[in-house]
């Protein structure tokens, strides 16, 4: 009861805060909310706030061409990898999808990201910084996927398309459609995305015993892999009086098969293997309107459902050797109200709270192994204010956790903590360009249901065995972060993230036999440093005088963006080595206005990530991207050749193992991508209101609610 009653607590405190300080004063614009972005006339490739890096995919070819996951790939100072997992400069990202958590993780997360179509997103946030109003288990940093448009006083539509092929043992062929329909009258505003994704690919895989100065093959496999997946997005918006009524529905399939030939000492296998899923998401959002635009106040109901089903069977015998399934449902309430106060120059108050439920239940041949519920009750309360060139946040969140579960063979050990989550940013604005950020927060990281599954869902032989770990406890991360940036492009950053708990990906040996599952460390510190910069050519050609008088947009201009990031991760009593991440991209304007854009990306081997030690680049992979815009700038075509030198594969060493594992996926591959912006002859096309969102100056779209 005491638990709870903190919680009310916050949430009264809020309450009595805002109706004791209510002003009509324009409100600080909130740096640390998923959906505010201001709308600038020219969209930026790259963009630096205080809490967060945003990336515009939505015209930036060399990143929508292919899926999400190859597009997130390239994005400097992050790491993606299956072994590996997803950290961006040293942070453990929780992906988000139009300002909601995904709730899927690892080998799920990869597949789902995989069979998305990059052309079917506008931009991503990692927000580095996240406050108090974010659920505290986002961990170190959040990935928010935006999908969202928006929608117009006319009907308008897209279409886009990106063909590809590779070439090694054959020829593997990948294509993606998604057609963006949208409009808005004075009744209600609709949008629909349709799309889907066909993907041939290889992946070679070897696992090697290296002892007394001898190698010995334990498994080696060659996976030929079809992916197909079919996604809708739908989203309705009514005006009620002032307020607004939201409704969104999102649904994703896929069906996935490869066949898999393996070998090692004493066996020969041909596999086939077949996994399915189906992700639905439906959400309810009303939002109050003031005679105060500054004054918000927002409800918002979301159920998720997520069934998985694998299926692993040799090649000609109808007896499967796993059949794997699993059943998630997901109940989120919540709400949140923000409101100017008079406080110091400008103010302003935030407070909210949540209930949530999970449910998530996994089979075996039919027979239930684990049950698995957690429900998490949450409030919150954040306060900010402005004096001359200094601004201030401050916040706290408080969250009660009820996790219980049982296995077929014993109940789980159950996690039953009422936790507060402080944070605190300061920031001195040197000019409206230049600023100097200090950020701490602390946070949690729930075990995803993925790595609780003790089932398998990935391709095993007698060498090679997959599990997942029911009894993962929760990770506690400290993270603090210092942070210089210029004219939104430039910056310097330097963090810590300390963990206890952490959930990592462990690879043993017993004998001959490879065992692939998740355990706890106790404790281990990340630091990272990074450091972007754009370099105009023009540089070298006018210099430095000329170059600082002309005032150009970088996205328009001929430069150089340099990213460094070193990284080090601190195990006790492990002896580990830090490791240098590079990312250059050049964009040069060519004759005929068509855009050249190289990318390349590298991270030095012989660093530790975690238990593993790289002993190849974890990436190393130049692409190139030729566009041009056609027909009043309604079609885009774009031509592409990713990993041109065909350098980008993996190899790790495992800690405490003689074993080293070595990957090659057919990452080279050449295509091209059309984007045309379907015609319409309204005569309303010349106004191009932003009606949904008329009362706003946020870019968030009826998706994006």
């Amino acid at each position: 009861m005491r638990k709870l009653g903190l919680i009310a607590m916050i949430t009264f405190a809020g309450v009595f805060a805002a109706s004791a300080q209510t002003t009509s004063e324009k409100a600080t614009e909130k740096t640390t909310e998923l959906n505010e972005v201001t709308i600038i006339t020219t969209k930026k490739a790259i963009e630096q706030k205080a809490d967060r890096t945003i990336f515009n995919f939505a015209d930036q070819p060399n990143l929508n061409t292919g899926s999400v996951l190859e597009g997130i790939k390239k994005l400097p100072g992050l790491i993606a990898s299956d072994i590996a997992g997803m950290m961006y400069q040293g942070k453990q990202l929780d992906v988000f999808m139009d300002g909601r958590p995904l709730n899927i993780s690892t080998t799920e997360l990869n597949a789902f990201l995989e069979g998305m179509p990059a052309n079917a997103i506008e931009k991503i946030e990692i927000i580095t910084q996240p406050g108090a109003e974010f659920p505290a288990t986002s961990g170190g940093a959040i990935l928010n996927i935006i999908t969202n448009k928006n929608a117009k006083n006319y009907l308008s539509a897209t279409y886009t398309n990106s063909t590809s092929f590779t070439s090694y043992d054959d020829v593997r062929w990948r294509m993606n459609n998604s057609l963006l329909l949208s409009a808005k009258n004075k009744y209600f505003g609709w949008q629909l995305n349709v799309g889907q994704n066909y993907r041939e690919s290889a992946v070679w895989t070897s696992l090697e015993k290296q002892e007394n100065g001898m190698n010995s093959l334990l498994s080696k496999t060659d996976a030929d892999r079809t992916g197909r997946n079919n996604f809708i997005k739908s989203a309705l918006t009514f005006d009620i009086g002032k307020d607004r009524l939201l409704l969104n529905y999102d649904v994703t399939k896929n069906n996935n098969d490869s066949n898999t030939l393996g070998n090692g000492p004493g066996f020969s296998t041909n596999d086939a293997s077949k996994s399915t899923g189906l992700r639905q998401d439906a959400v309810v959002t009303y939002q109050k309107k003031f005679e105060n635009t500054a004054k918000k106040l927002e409800f918002k109901f979301n159920y998720n459902n997520n069934t998985n089903d694998f299926e692993l069977s040799p090649v000609g015998n109808s007896a499967s050797t796993l059949v794997n399934s699993s059943n998630q449902n997901l109940y989120n309430a919540k709400f949140d109200y923000s409101q100017p106060i008079k406080l110091s120059d400008e103010g302003k108050v935030s407070f909210g709270g949540l209930y949530e439920e999970l449910l998530f239940d996994a089979a075996s041949k039919g027979v239930s192994n684990l049950e698995y519920k957690r429900k998490t009750a949450a409030s919150y309360f954040e306060i900010q204010t402005k004096f001359d060139k200094l601004n201030f946040i401050l916040g706290g969140r408080a969250e009660d956790y009820n996790i219980t579960g049982k296995t077929d063979l014993a109940v789980l050990s159950a996690f039953k903590q009422f936790r507060f989550f402080p944070n605190a940013s300061a920031q001195y604005n040197f000019s409206r360009s230049i600023n100097f950020n200090v950020n701490y927060n602390k946070k949690i990281t729930l075990p995803s249901t993925s790595a609780l599954n003790p089932n398998n869902t990935n391709y095993q032989n007698p060498n090679v065995d997959y599990s997942g770990n029911p009894n993962l406890q929760p990770t506690i991360f400290d993270n603090y972060e210092v942070k210089l940036s210029a004219f939104d492009y430039a910056f310097v950053s330097y963090n810590i993230s300390s963990a206890k708990n952490q959930v990592i990906n462990r690879v043993t040996l017993d004998n001959d036999l490879v065992i692939n599952t998740n355990e706890n460390i106790p404790e281990v510190k990340i630091h990272n440093f990074s450091v972007g910069m754009p370099i105009p050519y023009m540089l070298f050609t006018k210099g430095l005088a000329e170059t600082m008088k002309m005032n150009v947009n970088p996205d328009t201009m001929n430069f150089l963006y340099v990213y460094a990031g070193y990284q080090y991760h601190q195990i006790p009593n492990v002896d580990t080595n830090g490791f240098w991440m590079f990312n250059f991209m050049s964009q040069i304007v060519l004759p005929k206005k068509i855009k050249f854009v190289a990318n390349y990306n590298y991270i030095i081997p012989k660093g530790n990530y975690f238990y593993f030690i790289a002993v190849e680049p974890i990436r190393n992979s130049l692409d190139l991207t030729f566009s041009k815009k056609f027909l009043k700038d309604q079609l885009t075509l774009s031509i592409y050749a990713d990993d041109v030198l065909n350098t980008n594969r993996n190899a790790f060493n495992a800690f405490q193992t003689p074993l080293l594992i070595s990957s090659k996926q057919d990452t080279r591959k050449f295509g091209f991508s059309l984007n045309y912006k379907i015609p319409t002859k309204n005569k309303l096309v010349k106004e191009n209101p932003n009606l949904l969102n008329k009362e706003k100056k946020e870019d968030d779209g009826i998706l994006n609610q």
